[in-house]
């Protein structure tokens, strides 16, 4: 009787090949949308934040007849307010900090952007600790004379709060982190996409939205108000 034991064939290096190769052009395929998706999930949750940041805006406008700048700055200090980073520089650091000094929010976390050097929070709120380096994402906008907040009176449609913002040197806006879009939060607590116009990198002189620069004096929604993008630490 004879012995038909089948012998157990593997793959062959070409065959192995061919799945190798098969397998990296199927990433290749889709490393871009996983990446796309990435990008939009950073951008929807730098939406979220906005609003609860625009929240606490509204209820510090409430209280103290402005949005965070040097005169608020003044009248916490004199109410003997617990001193937050912010109150030392003029970075977005500091007029945020004001939310935190004036007991309005006890949440680091919502001035959280994945942009630039940005890192999350650890939401020690104790003094200098309050908002350190890294800890905000998001640049603020003030008057250019004075650095006052801008009025909540005027138009709805101003930019309160944007991202997302370039590492130090000149104001310029990173394409990278939301696929070219600039979130805004405007003073009616609305948080929407801008897209960015091509070419370089965007300083503050060039984003456009329907043709009029968006940060220019010249655009009918500051009423004449020069003012002055403040960047994160």
């Amino acid at each position: 009787m004879k012995n038909t034991t089948k012998s157990k064939r593997g793959f062959t290096l070409v065959e192995l090949l061919v799945v190798i190769v098969i397998i990296a052009s199927l990433a290749g395929l889709t490393a871009p949308q996983v990446i796309r998706q990435r990008k939009k999930a950073d951008q929807t949750q730098a939406i979220s934040n906005a609003k609860q940041i625009g929240l606490a805006m509204l209820e510090f406008d409430t209280e103290y007849g402005n949005f965070p700048g040097t005169s608020t700055l003044a009248q916490l200090t004199a109410a003997g307010a617990t001193p937050a980073l912010g109150a030392a520089g003029a970075t977005s650091n500091g007029y945020f900090g004001q939310l935190i000094q004036a007991g309005i929010t006890q949440s680091e976390e919502i001035f959280y952007a994945k942009c630039g050097g940005s890192i999350k929070p650890d939401n020690n709120i104790a003094g200098a600790a309050a908002l350190a380096a890294n800890e905000v994402g998001f640049g603020y906008v003030t008057t250019a004379v004075g650095n006052e907040g801008i009025s909540s009176s005027g138009n709805p449609a101003r930019p309160l709060v944007i991202t997302p913002l370039t590492d130090g040197g000149a104001i310029t806006f990173d394409m990278r982190p939301f696929d070219r879009n600039l979130v805004a939060l405007r003073c009616d607590n609305s948080a929407i996409s801008y897209k960015m116009n091509a070419g370089a990198t965007p300083t503050v002189g060039t984003v456009t939205v329907g043709g009029a620069l968006l940060f220019a004096a010249t655009n009918p929604i500051w009423d004449g108000v020069a003012t002055t993008i403040v960047p994160p630490l």
